[in-house]
């Protein structure tokens, strides 16, 4: 995991590959083994052909239903797409050993394409680079999991359901770290850093954004537009250009978020419906501000339950955005602690 994320995103992560059982196992990316069901075939891609394969691409499409696809280390100079595949993993041997670089087309990986999806495809353990202005691409499919997986670059969803991204890294992107149109998807666990945007949810989508990290994007950290609906519920989005936008008609429910240390807090538009309920705002300039041109304060905005505190972060220079034993951001409402991360051990 690149640096400054490796000494607290660790706190994240929960867990490895679901374990099923049956078959003889495989590594995961954490280094452990996880069973695999009974006639489960492993397909390994290796360069230096120690493996079936040497072409990610060409395992992928030999992959049968309940295939897993293992990926040897190594840094692979193609396009990877997955269409009218169902039931299949990728299984990385890690993020740092692991990485996709792209070729040809707009985008490293794909998942569906028109009018061909995708379904119940797990992806893990290895990094996606961004080629020609984005990394991976994901459409028309449903049952998509990404964990253990660093993005560089953006994460583009449009008309896809039961998207699950969790304990992953996301950054890099000129544009947007994942936007979401016309799609249900579940952001969990991740750190998501260095975007111009960190989330945008746009179009018809329904997204949660539950206990991620979400900092330094040039703008704000999370974008809700158009029609779209969000659950925005103990994310730490902190030093970014904006907090959180509330735009268009979209409907969102924000709780127990820290949103702090950014130029500006919690911007909504007329036209948009939100309600917020023990959210921690400590920012630069406005906590609360009613979207136009131009954006004007608007303190009536902060719900009764919201609280003006300094989180106290161990090390907010350095990314590091547990909170310290004495934050008065424990015990809040029905919350143990406000944002993402467990705060550090010891009595406060």
């Amino acid at each position: 995991m690149s640096q400054p994320w490796g000494h607290f995103f660790i706190l994240l992560v929960a867990g490895g590959l679901a374990a099923c059982s049956g078959q003889p196992a495989v590594p995961t990316p954490s280094g452990g083994e996880a069973p695999v069901i009974e006639g489960t075939r492993t397909l390994v891609v290796a360069l230096d052909g120690s493996g079936q394969y040497t072409s990610i691409q060409e395992a992928i499409d030999a992959a049968r239903k309940g295939d897993i696809v293992r990926i040897k280390a190594g840094s692979y100079p193609e396009n990877v797409t997955i269409h009218s595949k169902d039931r299949i993993r990728i299984v990385g041997d890690g993020v740092e050993k692991v990485t996709i670089l792209g070729r040809n087309l707009v985008g490293s990986f794909h998942i569906g394409k028109w009018p061909y999806g995708a379904s119940n495809i797990e992806i893990s353990g290895l990094t996606i680079q961004e080629h020609g202005g984005l990394a991976m691409g994901i459409f028309n499919g449903k049952g998509i999991v990404l964990h253990h997986v660093t993005i560089n670059g953006k994460l583009f969803g449009q008309q896809v359901q039961g998207v699950r991204i969790e304990q992953c890294e996301l950054g890099g992107s000129e544009t947007t770290g994942a936007q979401f149109a016309d799609s249900q998807a579940v952001l969990t666990d991740n750190v998501i850093h260095d975007n111009d945007h960190g989330v945008t949810v746009g179009g018809k989508s329904d997204v949660r954004l539950e206990r991620n990290v979400i900092t330094r994007s040039l703008f704000e950290g999370v974008v809700v537009t158009d029609q779209a609906r969000a659950m925005l519920l103990s994310n730490t989005i902190v030093k970014n250009g904006g907090g959180a936008a509330f735009l268009g008609a979209s409907q969102s429910e924000a709780a127990g978020n820290i949103i702090s240390l950014n130029t500006a807090g919690v911007m909504i538009a007329l036209s948009a419906r939100v309600s917020l309920s023990y959210n921690a705002l400590y920012n630069n300039t406005n906590d609360y501000l009613r979207a136009g041109p131009p954006p004007t304060p608007a303190a009536d905005l902060q719900a009764e339950s919201d609280v003006r505190e300094d989180p106290r972060f161990v090390n907010p220079h350095d990314g590091d955005f547990r909170l310290k034993a004495d934050s008065p951001l424990r015990k809040i409402g029905n919350f143990s602690y406000l944002g993402a991360l467990s705060p550090v051990s010891g009595t406060p």
